[in-house]
């Protein structure tokens, strides 16, 4: 993980987001080991909302094309069911081998060795720093809190 890092608390969720990454809107993080060359992987907040990992897939081959937007396999939470989506135009380099042995690292260490996958490529234009994507955190958060209030839920995002 990045030495540097932007902490970040709204509601009852905090994280520390490592600085030099992109971020995209579906909560993902990218971070390039060479030009082009990116190790993606879940944000805190997309963990959190999941819940604890319990199996995932991934259904591309290394090598194989990959286009932004599309599916590329899915894990399942103690929470939810999501589909994993390309944030990269490109080509498809593989699952992070840790997974197999440990997929508690998604939870445990998002930012570490939790990662998911790599892939060779244009990253989402979409992408933002981590200043970016703590605005969007609160834009998220502020959009779950309303809708909390209007359904007389207690909960706060991140519990």
């Amino acid at each position: 993980m990045s030495a540097q890092t932007l902490v970040y608390k709204r509601a009852r969720f905090s994280t520390r987001l490592p600085v030099g990454r992109l971020y995209t809107p579906s909560h993902c993080w990218l971070d390039a080991s060479e030009p082009d060359d990116w190790r993606v992987g879940f944000t805190k907040f997309a963990t959190r909302m999941l819940g604890d990992l319990v199996e995932y897939r991934f259904e591309v081959a290394a090598g194989s094309p990959i286009a932004l937007g599309q599916g590329v396999g899915w894990v399942e939470g103690f929470k939810a069911v999501s589909e994993v989506f390309s944030v990269v135009t490109g080509e498809f380099a593989g699952v992070n081998p840790d997974l197999e042995r440990d997929i508690t690292f998604v939870d445990s260490d998002p930012y570490g060795r939790g990662w998911l996958y790599r892939a060779r490529g244009r990253a989402d234009p979409a992408g933002v720093d981590a200043q970016g994507y703590a605005t969007l955190l609160d834009t998220t958060i502020d959009k779950m809190l309303e809708k909390q209030r209007g359904s007389g839920g207690d909960e706060e995002p991140g519990s």
